[in-house]
């Protein structure tokens, strides 16, 4: 069983210091997606149920908060 997080940044990240890291590797395993800031990889994780996180990355990908 996988506990530790193994982080990624989106490709679509462009290096700018704005962005986030995720661990999709715990879905199986507790069910969650685990979130943070890659700028304070030593601060605060959150932690979002696996179908939460899905709808969220639906809803972007749709353009669901328009031009950010």
């Amino acid at each position: 069983m996988t506990t530790s997080p193994r982080w990624f940044t989106s490709s679509y990240s462009s290096n700018g210091g704005n962005c986030i890291e995720v661990a999709t590797n715990l879905v199986s395993s507790r069910g969650v997606v685990p979130v943070r800031d890659t700028k304070d990889r030593a601060g605060s994780v959150l932690e979002f149920r696996a179908d939460v996180f899905a709808s969220f990355v639906t809803c972007v990908k749709a353009g669901g908060f328009g031009s950010v």
